[in-house]
């Protein structure tokens, strides 16, 4: 009975799957809306035109009254817990408008919310926000800029960012100690500029780095104006430049269009596109794991889809080389260390055998291996704020495309001592790129433990020290209803428990593992794969689901738990 319900369950989830390709045969997602998007949106919306834009502005007001949380305050998506980043910035989007009289109520609840968890004036929730970020400034100045726009903070509370640092050549950035993370040079530069004209610096290398660190931005702009293909990040640099007063620069204009087009039907905004690349990779690899590759039929689509997608030249934002991949097609991505295994894994299974490619991508990940082993998202050796320094699901992600091919054992075994170091005393290992709300501090120990311990089952290590004790660690967190959260006592999820227990499958965990499979199994006949959880952190803690997470992991742990089956039949 539990074997065919087992491989009901796989071919449920394969079905499901399989539903969301698209017509050319890869797959897209969806992203989560998001609250925090939709009011930078429509703020940037009404200071560059508020006539012009007068119907997506209402549109985004009213999707964000008909949202507010209970409690009074927002969350980043419609399932996510209030924050005060998010709900400072929803307060200042009525005021920015123009339309706070209309939306009284609305305002009022965010007051009282602001009010009872993070201070009674303006200078304490100045001081709860930089609180969060500590010294991070990458999310931390953009929300004070937007409430100190608003008339709700003071200018004085809003730090200022070196922006003439962005003048330098960039092989410098990474020994300058900048005060933003990688990836946020345009807030840098827009938002730098922003705070400077209104704090009035009389700063003359500042006043003297203006037209430069534009001219930068300007070369770093995609194509179709979205930096990052981020509605957040292009529209506080929208509404930065254009708060100067000064003639909006042709940045601006792409950046307004790119908001434009990106908005969604229901009046509200992604905080990104898409993951189109990343959701297809692991669609892939998932059906590879599941030894159910056939099921795609023709995979030369997929494998010209991946091909074309490699970067071939320098890139202009990062400075990275070329060979990697991004999480999207779309003009506005950069090569990072998670799509860039995730692809050369999914190559070699759709190829059958390594390709020119994988190997071009596995060189450019032992170019980012930092100093102590690890491997970080975007560049080498930034390593100073929380997002830029080495993570150990990349860095996993690395080893299994490193051991997929040839010829990559010492940077293996340099990735192998940053993972054993990386250990928590409790055997966990904590991700960068993924959290859970209900957790201590938003981490996420079980998605982190889970993909580290699948480069230790691909090295066949899973009898080594770190794996005994990462393995240890997975079973003593498993819930009592037999599925995983974040941690023990957090509510399970698919994705979690699918993850877990993927990373258990191959173990002598035998309890554990059935208990889970059961727990996924009814998730699976109560319809909950398409019930995502917000596990994805995107810049700075920002919340995200995407509605394939719970497919692609499902279908990865429930096919190779039907494939082990079927091998010891």
């Amino acid at each position: 009975m539990f074997t065919q319900k087992l491989r009901q369950a796989y071919h449920t989830a394969r079905e499901a799957l399989l539903a969301q390709r698209t017509e050319a045969g890869h797959w897209v997602g969806e992203l989560s809306t998001s609250a925090l998007s939709t009011a930078v949106a429509v703020s940037a919306l009404a200071l560059v035109d508020r006539v012009a834009h007068e119907r997506l502005i209402t549109g985004g007001l009213r999707w964000l009254a008909e949202h507010q949380n209970a409690d009074g305050g927002w969350g980043d998506t419609v399932v996510s817990f209030s924050n005060i980043s998010t709900t400072m910035l929803c307060r200042a989007a009525f005021h920015l408008t123009g339309q706070p009289h209309i939306f009284t109520d609305a305002l009022d609840k965010s007051e009282t919310w602001l009010r009872a968890h993070h201070g009674q004036t303006p200078s304490e929730l100045a001081e709860a926000v930089r609180r969060r970020y500590g010294k991070d400034r990458t999310f931390s100045v953009p929300i004070l800029m937007t409430s100190a726009l608003a008339g709700l903070v003071p200018w004085s509370e809003v730090p200022s960012l070196p922006f003439e640092l962005s003048c330098f050549p960039q092989a410098w950035y990474r020994v300058l100690r900048l005060r933003v993370v990688s990836y946020a040079l345009p807030a840098l530069i827009a938002i730098g500029q922003a705070v400077h004209h209104h704090r009035r610096s009389w700063a003359v290398w500042r006043r003297w780095a203006i037209a430069p660190s534009l001219r930068v931005l300007a070369r770093i702009q995609p194509s179709n104006g979205g930096f990052l293909e981020a509605t957040p990040l292009t529209s506080f640099v929208a509404l930065a430049l254009a708060s100067t007063g000064k003639a909006k620069p042709p940045v601006v204009r792409q950046c307004i269009e790119f908001i434009v087009a990106s908005v969604r039907p229901d009046g509200s905004w992604p905080i990104d596109t898409n993951l189109s690349t990343w959701v297809t990779t692991l669609s892939i690899n998932a059906l590879a794991a599941a030894d159910d590759l056939k099921c795609l039929g023709s995979t030369s689509s997929l494998v010209e889809f991946l091909l074309r997608q490699q970067y071939q030249a320098r890139h202009p934002y990062t400075g990275a080389d070329p060979g990697g991949w991004s999480w999207t097609p779309l003009p506005g991505g950069v090569p990072d260390a998670d799509d860039t295994p995730g692809a050369i894994l999914a190559l070699t299974h759709l190829l059958g055998q390594p390709s020119e490619a994988a190997y071009r991508a596995a060189d450019w990940l032992v170019g980012l291996q930092n100093r102590d082993g690890g491997v970080p998202t975007f560049c080498r050796g930034w390593g100073q704020l929380p997002f830029d320094r080495s993570g150990t699901d990349l860095t996993a992600h690395a080893v299994r495309a490193w051991h997929a091919l040839e010829g990559y054992d010492e940077p293996i075994r340099r990735a192998l001592v940053y993972l054993k170091q990386s250990q928590r005393d409790d055997g966990a290992w904590l991700p960068l790129w993924f959290g859970n709300q209900f957790a201590p501090d938003d981490i996420n120990p079980t998605y982190g433990t889970s993909r580290v311990l699948a480069a230790y089952r691909d090295l066949g290590l899973l009898d080594s020290e770190p794996a005994r004790r990462g393995i240890a660690w997975l079973i003593a967190n498993q819930n009592d209803d037999g599925g995983w959260g974040g941690c023990k006592g957090t509510p399970s999820s698919v994705e979690e428990t699918a993850l877990a227990v993927e990373a258990l499958l191959e173990t002598s965990s035998a309890e554990a593992t059935q208990r889970g499979l059961a727990w996924l199994i009814d998730a699976v006949e109560q319809g909950r794969l398409h019930q995502p959880t917000p596990i994805g952190f995107y810049f700075a803690k920002l919340w995200y689901f995407e509605q394939m997470y719970p497919l692609v992991f499902a279908v990865t742990t429930l096919g190779r738990a039907v494939r082990r089956l079927s091998s010891s039949q």
